[in-house]
């Protein structure tokens, strides 16, 4: 036993110092360093870097004339034997005649598609898309954080309440064994509590590995090494002002970043339909080009012949017929339509029923906490005079081991009751949307 105890005290030495040597964290560090650090967010971002280039190229694909430039030179060398009308006995005959070419071009085509028009409106609905998936993995990223950190607070809340406990079964087994050890009391009484005291030591240790665990969950969320060990600067878990029901949803359905990613799916399924059928329309083709030419020989009539100018003209181009096939795109892009007003019918009754749910879990949690602030408070009363009647030896210490697991089972009680109301507090304000961002038009960026 005094090996036990021991090793025990030196490991809450060994915790102490490591603490005091530790980095502070608080919640908004924590969440910025997540914001930083985490790479499904860079990710996000780069995703509406490329929506955001497309959009550009886009603008230069469609409304931008197309304009090349050709510079051409060929040389030829041939035996040429001309044979002339007015002297056909004679003919001419050069070996190695020379030739060469040269002629400068640039070209410009320009042509307008009405659909063209639609597609521009799509490519920046599908921009504003992945900025709104971006902020959803943002949003997700800072719930995660903020619950990872409060279960931390609870894991080392529960640590200081086995604390509590062992210093009680500490102080019973001093009592039982100076009565064991003047007469006043049989062994058993002083083995039992010898075994409580043991059982209530490993039950710390045990949590001191939970500890760990939920330390390695909140750095994997920070993206940084999993062994970095930081001291928590709350030691307690605030509850925030009661929640309204109403204003939660009226949030939801306006800032819920889902939510809009579901309309933005519904328009875009919505311009897919009117990019189709603006295909019908008429398509203007405008082309223009200056030429230079110049054409040198050393046989046939002309020595030299060159010639520059410019050309320019147009043409329209209307389909009459593509074998239905224009026909059944549309007919399919609005069976996808209707999907997605489906998905958006079907994603509004699944929000306002998860804020319902997770509003219903946090009223209640509400309730459980003045109960269990009274109860806590009757059972550490009961504990303090259980203690002490022990201690005069006028009860049992069953009648105290009870008190003291009592105590115990109220105070977990209270701490999650706490932890709970403050869970679903992070989920609500996530589900609203005002979790992390003012509004939905909000930009974010991360450093590189």
């Amino acid at each position: 036993m005094k090996k036990l105890s021991f090793v025990f005290l030196l490991s809450l030495f060994s915790v102490h110092f490591q603490t005091f040597s530790q980095q502070s964290l608080d919640l908004e560090k924590a969440v910025q360093m997540g914001l930083e650090n985490n790479l499904q967010i860079k990710i996000g971002l780069e995703t509406v870097n490329i929506r955001e280039l497309d959009k550009r190229i886009g603008v230069g694909s469609f409304f931008m004339p197309v304009i090349d430039a050709t510079h051409l030179r060929t040389f030829g060398t041939e035996d040429v034997t001309q044979t002339f009308v007015n002297d056909p006995e004679n003919p001419r005959e050069i070996d190695g005649a020379k030739s060469r070419n040269k002629s400068y071009s640039v070209v410009g085509v320009y042509g307008f598609r009405p659909e063209t028009i639609v597609t521009m409106k799509r490519l920046g609905v599908l921009t504003e898309i992945s900025e709104l998936d971006s902020k959803v993995i943002v949003e997700n990223t800072v719930a995660s954080i903020s619950t990872a950190y409060y279960r931390l607070i609870l894991e080392l809340q529960r640590y200081n309440v086995l604390k509590e406990t062992l210093r009680l079964s500490k102080a019973r087994l001093d009592i039982a064994q100076a009565q064991y050890e003047l007469g006043g009391a049989g062994k058993r009484d002083y083995l039992t509590a010898q075994v409580d005291y043991n059982s209530d030591s490993s039950l710390l240790i045990t949590q001191e590995q939970v500890i760990q665990n939920s330390r390695v969950n909140l750095n994997e969320l920070l993206a940084i090494d999993p062994g970095t060990m930081f001291s928590i600067q709350d030691s307690t878990i605030q509850i925030g002002d009661r929640l309204s029901l109403e204003t939660l949803v009226e949030n939801a359905f306006l800032e819920n970043k889902l939510l809009l990613v579901n309309q933005r799916l519904n328009n875009d399924a919505y311009l897919q339909i009117k990019e189709l059928q603006a295909s019908r329309l008429p398509v203007i083709n405008l082309n223009s080009s200056f030429t230079n030419t110049v054409f040198n020989s050393d046989a046939g009539f002309l020595i030299q012949n060159e010639r520059q100018g410019i050309n320019y003209g147009g043409n329209i181009t209307l389909n009459l017929f593509s074998g239905l096939t224009l026909n059944r795109r549309i007919q399919s892009a609005k069976v996808n339509k209707r999907i997605q007003d489906y998905s958006l019918d079907q994603y509004e009754i699944q929000l306002r029923s998860d804020i319902e749910r997770a509003y219903n879990i946090y009223t209640k949690n509400l309730q459980l906490l003045k109960i269990e602030e009274v109860n806590y408070q009757v059972a550490k009363e009961n504990s303090e005079i259980a203690l002490e009647r022990f201690r005069l030896g006028i009860s049992s210490y069953l009648e105290f081991r009870d008190a003291q697991v009592n105590l115990l089972t109220a105070e977990n009680r209270l701490i999650t009751a706490i932890f709970s109301i403050k869970e679903q507090e992070i989920e609500l304000m996530r589900l609203s949307g005002k979790i992390f961002f003012e509004n939905s038009y909000e930009d974010f960026s991360v450093n590189p």
